[in-house]
């Protein structure tokens, strides 16, 4: 089997250049409050902004119910965000039609959580991996496109020869593997991972974490990977964006944010998450939330999290936090009053 051949896109890309721009994203979704009482806006995202470097994996973590998955399908404009910018390599796609968008979609792909309801089950897998490609290369022999997918299903660690299976016929982490498949055939330069390890068993999911390891070094693409999970994030990620009822709580490397997290609400996160080493599991220290996340349709004022925040002020509640820096070094970003 011969070496897989790049396909022929657009401008060079340089490992570390800033390839998606985030500004003041907003994804509101009208909730209706009864006859004559017209519609909320329910606030899953409200001004979050970030950028990605190509090469880069930037994670996006927070409990369920923080806005993940809405920040990676509006990024994709597999959504219409309400307000903001989504800046992919020097251009806005932020309410770009179908039509518009479908020059990008090569370069932007998606992995989802849940590998077998993600595959059509009357499709072999041979046509799912390939469907991306015959959709945007239509031109392409037959033969060139069984050939491509044969190569990339020997990339993700699938037999070849069952390119003419059904999904049905596999287990999560091989149908999640041909998810992983169908979004790298076409050689995207970032793919948004939304949960893709959540479903999977404890042993798998270290698999499929390699995997793309391997992938992102080989194709040198950008990855936006959503995940509730800190151990998987500390593993793959090169920065984490922590999210807080769809507002962008502290922006940190990997390492700063785990050795010395700033805001309240990463300490919690990061205490409530398991250590390997069942000594210091056992004496480390823990932070209990007290109460649940406030409702996205009636968020707190000021800031968001003041409500279970463990050293809210009154300033809190009358003003919103600036991301910004804070006296902290290199490109970290806390939004807190009161940070450390």
């Amino acid at each position: 089997m011969g070496e897989m051949k790049p396909l022929k896109k657009g401008q060079k890309i340089n490992v570390g250049e800033t390839i998606l721009e985030v500004e003041d994203l907003k994804m509101y979704f009208p909730i209706p409050q009864g006859f004559l009482k017209g519609s909320k806006p329910l606030k899953a995202v409200d001004r979050v902004s970030f950028d990605l470097k190509a090469a880069e994996t930037l994670a996006i973590v927070g409990e369920s119910g923080s806005g993940k998955s809405t920040i990676g399908r509006a990024v994709l404009q597999l959504l219409t965000p309400t307000g903001g910018k989504v800046v992919w390599l020097g251009k806005d796609l932020a309410g770009l039609g179908t039509k518009a968008m479908r020059p990008h979609r090569a370069d932007l792909q998606i992995v989802f959580q849940d590998p077998l309801a993600s595959l059509n089950p009357r499709m072999t897998v041979g046509d799912i991996i390939s469907e991306p490609l015959t959709s945007l290369y239509p031109k392409m022999k037959k033969d060139a496109v069984r050939e491509r997918v044969r190569q990339m299903m020997s990339k993700v660690g699938l037999l070849p020869q069952m390119i003419n299976r059904y999904p049905h016929e596999f287990s999560g982490g091989q149908n999640q593997r041909i998810g992983i498949a169908r979004a790298m055939i076409l050689e995207p330069r970032m793919i948004v991972a939304d949960e893709p390890v959540s479903a999977l068993d404890v042993s798998i999911q270290a698999q499929i974490v390699n995997l793309l390891q391997r992938l992102q070094d080989e194709f040198k693409m950008s990855m936006l990977f959503i995940s509730h999970d800190l151990s998987v994030v500390r593993h793959i990620s090169h920065r984490i964006l922590v999210l807080y009822l769809g507002n962008v709580m502290e922006i940190a490397s990997r390492d700063e944010l785990f050795e010395s997290p700033r805001h309240p609400y990463t300490q919690a996160l990061i205490s409530a998450a398991p250590i390997p080493d069942p000594d210091k599991e056992r004496g480390k220290a823990r932070i209990i939330l007290e109460g649940d996340i406030p409702s996205p349709v009636n968020p707190p004022s000021g800031c968001v999290f003041r409500t279970r925040c463990p050293r809210a002020q009154d300033k809190c509640a009358k003003e919103i936090p600036a991301l910004d820096a804070r006296g902290a070094k290199g490109g970290r970003l806390v939004a807190c009053h009161f940070p450390d």
